[in-house]
């Protein structure tokens, strides 16, 4: 196998500690990217009550934020630019972006500046996470590329733990306290920032530069040949697949990550710190039930089980939520129940699929297309979801439990037989496939 700069492509090596620092510090994006989104829902209801925000405002806040429509417009910068000029350049450099964006958020004094803040952050962690997954799927072992990209979601449910028990400490403080969380993500940004300038270039992207007839210094690829690489039989089923499993969990998700906080208190009339504290918990188990349970096993042959059992336990938690009248004692069944299946089902899958099915020169951009599309649909989702949980919490619960239903169906239906395999045969079984 060929070398650069110290980046191998060995699909059969045994995992070390090389890849588990690279891994690490590409998953940081999930960290910050989960952080701001939750950092930013036990904020909401402060915000709204020290501005006097409406409903309309609350809901722009949250479509504007890092949890849809700015995240999503990032995410489509940053899978094309990962795919032009590599995974490496575009992932280095955006934190900086993040950190500025944070400034606004942390300074802020009224809804403007909190706008342009949460705008900001959106982008840049938009932009980091397809070229974070794509290069984890790049350099991991085939055995062993499930495991490296289910850690994104163990970090991506430890962003939200910790910023959430900060928050909670902090609640006392009100809007003060979620300005010194949002510092907190400022700090982390800046740390990932410095260690990352070490990391190395996808060797698989720069052999498809080099197979593609490109200058190696260069590495672009010609943007004549991009719209035929998209539009393969093969492609497009890809897109069909994930787009149909991936969009209804995300509104559920999104909705979920954003707005729980908000919904319970306002709804259920918990308090700011229980709020706070009961999502924490649901995150922590996340991280825990990935860690045990998808990491070990999402790589075998065991893939259908372990997604319709997660697909099957989020299920049965949205119906407790439609079935029984909102409180502290329903909540803490819906967490458990909840974060137990998102820890193996819909979204590690979704990171592993959107990386598998697509071919090198457009992986990037393929995944940036699946992500921020379903980011931007997410952010039309919340100006509705504050009207639907005032007037009607029950409707709410349904229409999630039913997208949720969606969600598992196609997952369980589709799922293709990737497990073990090298991106290469991937490409190769799915061309050949009519």
């Amino acid at each position: 196998m060929s070398t650069t700069r110290g980046a191998q492509v060995k699909d059969d090596e045994a995992l070390d500690r090389r890849h588990w620092r690279w891994a690490v510090l590409a998953s940081m994006a999930d960290y910050i990217d989960a952080g701001s989104i939750v950092a930013g829902s036990a904020g909401l209801a402060l915000w709204a009550s020290a501005y006097n925000l409406s409903s309309g405002a609350v809901g722009l806040i949250a479509a504007f934020s890092s949890n849809a429509i700015s995240a999503g417009v990032g995410c489509l910068i940053g899978g094309w630019l990962g795919d032009r000029i590599g995974r490496k350049r575009v992932y280095q450099w955006d934190l900086l972006v993040y950190a500025f964006g944070t400034l606004f958020v942390i300074f802020s004094p009224s809804l403007p500046g909190l706008l342009v803040g949460f705008v900001i952050v959106g982008l840049a962690v938009g932009a980091d996470i397809p070229t974070s997954w794509t290069l984890i799927a790049e350099f991991s072992p085939a055995r062993t590329r499930g495991r490296l990209l289910g850690l994104t979601n163990v970090f991506w449910s430890l962003g939200p733990v910790l910023t959430l028990a900060l928050a909670w400490a902090l609640a006392p403080l009100g809007v003060l306290g979620i300005r010194i969380v949002f510092a907190h993500l400022l700090v982390v940004a800046l740390v990932t920032w410095f260690f990352r300038r070490g990391m190395v270039e996808s060797e698989r992207w720069r052999n498809a530069g080099r197979s593609a007839g490109q200058a190696v210094a260069g590495g672009a690829r010609q943007a004549t040949m991009r719209l035929r690489d998209f539009t393969t039989r093969a492609n497009l089923r890809a897109f069909a697949f994930v787009f149909a499993m991936f969009l209804p969990w995300n509104l559920v998700a999104g909705t979920a990550g954003f707005f729980f906080p908000y919904i319970l208190r306002t709804v259920g009339g918990a308090g700011q710190g229980t709020s706070v504290a009961l999502q924490a918990m649901g995150f922590l188990i996340v991280s825990i039930t990935t860690s045990v349970v998808f990491m070990p096993l999402s790589d075998t042959r065991h893939r259908r089980l372990l997604f319709g059992i997660g697909a099957a336990l989020q299920a049965i938690a949205y119906g407790v939520l439609f079935t029984f009248p909102l409180g502290v004692t329903v909540a803490v069944v819906y967490l458990v129940v909840n974060n137990l299946g998102s820890g193996f089902g819909q979204g590690p899958f979704f990171r592993v699929w959107s990386t598998e099915l697509f071919p090198t020169p457009i992986r990037a951009s393929s995944q940036a297309l699946l992500y921020g599309v379903v980011r931007i649909l997410i952010g039309g989702w919340s100006f509705v979801v504050p009207v639907l949980a005032a007037t009607g919490f029950h409707t709410l619960a349904l229409i999630l439990l039913l997208l949720l239903v969606a969600s598992g169906v196609v997952g369980l239906v589709f799922m293709p037989r990737t497990a073990g395999k090298t991106l290469e045969e991937i490409q190769a079984e799915r061309a050949a496939a009519r």
